[in-house]
């Protein structure tokens, strides 16, 4: 893992991004000019980020984050990009909820003017815990702070999921049920195994997702509960601290109806995907945080809502996660960066801990 190159992320040339950036800029805010333009070196393996201040008497904003729809050149994560989509979304919580949500400013649908479109957005200071190389692992901030204050970060941020989930009307987030039949749980799932069919056109399928796919019918819950808005990518790697304290939600691509736990299971599991990583190669990594246990009572307790059928709903995350990871994979073989092997299973990071929910096995 310490030696594995960094995906490719972009084909887009930053410089000329910036200078697109500024024409666009000056139409929509005469006179004004976008100075400091920078891409972050973590920028995400789907949308991308560009960072920037705006220089003017009286701008709306000073500093800005501009979330761009990926380019089309670089073999996308997903196959479709609706920044309308986010920029909704992420008005919506604001209005309803007293989550930390950045201000967005701008929306621009034309691809014209950079290609893709994109919004512009507030930019909030703070740290966000790493991906590359994973929190897990030391080095990094969170790792290096006291189990006290690890807590207080675990409790704040799983308050967020429990105040996204109760204050949202759903009717106003009606934009977000995924079209098909069934509840929104099947249809979630239908939505997933499209992507997967998607990820797998014209290259080698995987037959651990599709077994896993078989489990969670097994699996299926009985009474899958109502819907809430679900953040879709609910992991402590979307939030921006002040301290310990979250005080930015980002990244809401992945936002949909569907029962509060397809988040929880995605809590749960993304942190796990990170410490058993972190200990197959030999690190302790962080055992004590962000355990299933913890954050399924805190949420009791919080919302009253006592999540169910947790083993189905990890697996799932398990499983979303794993379509991601192959499609990433791919990704890197198309830009020549690895080889495709004669089991396509291996791409799969967390082969062997998806495999063994699928058997039954990984929870104990």
């Amino acid at each position: 893992m310490a030696t594995a190159p960094r995906p490719r992320t972009t084909t887009r040339d930053p410089e000329e991004l910036a200078r697109r950036l500024t024409a666009w800029l000056g139409v929509r805010l005469p006179g004004a000019k976008a100075v400091g333009v920078t891409v972050p070196a973590s920028n995400g393996l789907s949308s991308e980020t560009l960072l920037f201040d705006i220089e003017h008497p009286e701008p709306p904003l000073r500093s800005c984050a501009l979330r761009l729809a990926a380019d089309p050149a670089a073999y996308t994560v997903f196959p479709v990009y609706d920044m309308a989509r986010q920029y909704r979304t992420m008005l919506t919580v604001a209005r309803w909820t007293d989550l930390p949500v950045p201000k967005v400013q701008w929306l621009e649908e034309d691809p014209g003017p950079l290609g893709a479109p994109f919004f512009v957005m507030e930019r909030v200071p703070g740290r966000v815990p790493p991906d590359v190389m994973p929190y897990t692992y030391e080095g990094n901030w969170l790792h290096a702070a006291s189990d006290a204050e690890r807590e207080h970060l675990e409790a704040a941020t799983i308050a967020l999921l429990a105040r996204l989930h109760d204050q949202v009307p759903l009717e106003e987030a009606e934009f977000l049920a995924l079209p098909g039949e069934g509840d929104a749980l099947r249809r979630h799932v239908t939505a997933q195994r499209a992507y997967y069919d998607w990820v797998v056109d014209g290259l080698a399928r995987s037959p651990l997702i599709e077994h896993a796919f078989d489990r969670l019918e097994e699996l299926w819950p009985s009474d899958p509960g109502p819907s809430v808005l679900n953040w879709g990518d609910a992991r402590i790697g979307n939030v921006i601290y002040d301290g310990f304290d979250p005080v930015a939600v980002l990244d809401w691509e992945m936002a949909a109806l569907a029962p509060r736990e397809v988040d929880l299971g995605w809590t749960v599991y993304l942190h796990r995907f990170f410490q058993d990583l972190t200990v197959a190669f030999g690190g302790s990594g962080l055992p004590a945080f962000l355990r299933r246990d913890r954050i399924e009572a805190r949420y009791a307790e919080l919302t009253g809502h006592t999540p169910h059928d947790m083993d189905f709903f990890t697996l799932y995350a398990a499983l979303r996660h794993a379509i991601v990871m192959l499609r990433v994979a791919y990704r890197q073989a198309h830009f020549g960066e690895v080889a495709v092997p004669a089991d396509p299973d291996t791409l799969i990071l967390h082969h062997g801990s998806l495999r063994a929910m699928v058997q039954g096995s990984y929870w104990g």
